[in-house]
């Protein structure tokens, strides 16, 4: 009798101790093999598209392509789609999607108990692969671009008092470690979140993360100039000078009408 072949698993996640986590949780399994790690969803359809594993875990927030966009892009590549087990803080819509469709998915931080759990239904599902799991996915995806409404106001508390700013007042913002710094003309407004969590609720067709701190309104921009080895020198309107790294201008090809 020939032995089933080991799951292959990929983890994907841009937080470097969450994927330490999830690969020592791994380690500690029986029949499976650890496909790779990836640190960002570029990354991580590269690593898809080359290892082709049957499980992923994936991270859903992460800056640049996150995990839904990772799951559009190998759609548009034609690449099969593995199963997936999400890995998430607290979205309300992504964990509301996740549930009406009935997929797995870690809340972080996760715990161990959770992570064997849905490892081991994972394990079940691969074996049966007709569970539709890539329509699920399809069907999922369509109802979040439905269902996700980018807010035009942010509550800012400021001075034992609460204001709501309006978003298309912000220029750009800068992270400034557990705070976010919002500039708005004259005026900067200081919010506790990180950059990560605060891009997560702007509209990216209005918004662009630039460098690893630093989001800018794209109406706020005057001119790009290029820069070295493949970056811009970002100017606004009001002549503040920014840094648009290479790693992000790739983030954003359609911007930039980039091949």
């Amino acid at each position: 009798m020939s032995l089933k072949p080991p799951l292959r698993v990929l983890v994907v996640d841009d937080e470097a101790p969450a994927r330490r986590k999830i690969l020592r949780l791994l380690r500690e399994e029986d029949s499976l093999e650890i496909a790779g790690e990836a640190e960002s969803g570029e990354a991580a359809v590269a690593a898809i598209k080359k290892h082709r594993p049957d499980l992923v875990f994936l991270d859903v927030q992460m800056p640049g392509l996150d995990g839904f966009a990772v799951i559009r892009a190998l759609d548009s590549a034609k690449i099969p789609l593995p199963r997936v087990i999400f890995i998430t803080a607290h979205d309300r819509f992504a964990l509301r999607a996740f549930e009406v469709h009935a997929f797995d998915y870690l809340l972080k931080p996760v715990s161990e108990q959770r992570f064997r759990e849905a490892l081991q239904r994972a394990r079940a599902q691969h074996e049966q692969s007709t569970d539709g799991f890539s329509s699920r996915v399809q069907a999922m995806l369509e109802q979040l671009e439905r269902e996700k409404a980018f807010p035009e106001r942010i509550l800012i508390e400021e001075d034992s008092r609460a204001i709501f700013l309006a978003v298309k007042e912000i220029a750009w913002v800068e992270a400034d470690r557990n705070y976010v710094l919002l500039h708005c003309g004259k005026k900067t407004h200081t919010l506790r979140s990180t950059l990560d969590a605060l891009q997560n609720t702007l509209n990216p067709k209005l918004f662009v993360r630039i460098n690893r701190g630093t989001v800018v309104r794209l109406e706020a921009i005057r001119e790009m100039l290029p820069w070295f080895h493949g970056e811009y020198k970002v100017v606004l309107h009001d002549n503040t000078e920014l840094r648009w790294s290479r790693r992000y201008v790739t983030q954003r090809p359609e911007l930039l009408k980039l091949p």
